[in-house]
């Protein structure tokens, strides 16, 4: 389904993490850096594994990936035969001077492909396919078929124009029943995401599924299925939940982390080498916590006078005749 790898893009690591030193080396997801709380974690998790039983067929496509916390996520729902591509700018310099000046404020130092690569494979045996480039890219050049995604995440520039760009390019990648994910659609930094989703709702034909605090989930397709089934797994595992918001006549589930279901968190191939220093390290403090009341009863003695210490011995051996009498 996915259209052949250009020369932009790449399935192979710029370094083999696992032979770098320097390479990250996280043993859960919470050790990757990144911005990806636990309600999008478990609803995407949901709304995967919903299209796995539904059995509909698709990629997956990350546009914005940072250092890859929730594209580890969505490399777990991978089926045989599917396409995970992945689209960053990393360290590149960005076309514009806007986008330039914000991957400069909040990025640039730590954004890194070679950190994204590494904190991947510390989960997964082989990389997404990677397309290092501006989002437009991914129209421009036809890297990824119309009608191919099943679902896609959007999580990359927060400027207006580019976020409308990745909205109306997500429209034709998608399949008709494809979901969306948009990041940060209500923070108060990000007003071009906000202006850019609701334009998207109120002309462009973009049906909401979900929201949450976070991230918004959408449609181009009939969101009814999705929603009600949604609507009833979170009635099940919280009673109040969900808020129902009425959006343009339609009613969307407000969700929180109570009312989905719980993930468990993915461990990585350094999982047992963090859990086995861990040990290490609290042997070692216990050993330490017991030798010390020894060095401190030594030390009391070194510095307590003499006829002071001769006093404390005769208190002691008094007590020790009351105790055998």
């Amino acid at each position: 389904m996915a259209v052949p790898a250009s020369a932009h893009d790449s399935l192979i690591a710029s370094t083999d993490p696992v032979l770098d030193p320097d390479a990250p080396r996280p043993a859960t997801l919470e050790d990757v850096p990144g911005w990806f709380p636990v309600t999008d974690h478990r609803l995407f998790c949901w709304l995967l594994d919903h299209q796995r039983e539904r059995e509909i067929p698709g990629d997956v496509l990350e546009i914005g990936v940072y250092l890859g916390r929730s594209a580890i996520v969505l490399g777990h729902h991978m089926r045989e035969g599917e396409t995970f591509t992945v689209c960053d700018l990393f360290e590149s310099e960005a076309a514009d001077s806007a986008n330039s000046a914000e991957m400069s404020d909040s990025y640039r130092e730590k954004l890194t492909r070679r950190a994204f690569e590494a904190n991947y494979l510390a989960f997964h045996d082989a990389l997404p396919r990677i397309h290092q480039g501006p989002s437009e890219e991914l129209a421009e050049a036809k890297l990824i078929a119309p009608g191919s995604q099943r679902f896609i995440h959007v999580d990359a520039s927060h400027l207006y124009e580019h976020v409308a760009a990745d909205l109306r390019f997500a429209r034709e990648a998608l399949r008709e029943d494809g979901i969306v994910a948009l990041d940060d659609y209500r923070s108060e930094h990000t007003p071009g995401v906000a202006a850019a989703t609701w334009e998207a709702v109120r002309l462009h034909g973009l049906r909401p599924v979900a929201l949450t605090p976070q991230k918004f989930y959408g449609t181009w397709g009939d969101p009814e299925s999705t929603r009600h089934a949604l609507i009833d797994q979170a009635r099940r595992r919280d009673p109040r939940a969900p808020d129902l918001q009425v959006v343009y006549d339609e009613q969307v589930p407000r969700l929180w982390a109570g009312a989905l279901p719980a993930q468990e968190q993915p461990r990585s191939r350094w999982f047992a080498e963090h859990e086995a220093e861990q040990e290490a390290r609290r042997r070692a403090e216990r050993t330490l916590q017991q030798r010390l009341p020894a060095r401190a009863r030594r030390l009391a003695a070194d510095l307590t006078p003499p006829l002071a210490a001769r006093a404390l011995r005769k208190l002691r051996a008094r007590a020790q005749e009351r105790a055998r009498a």
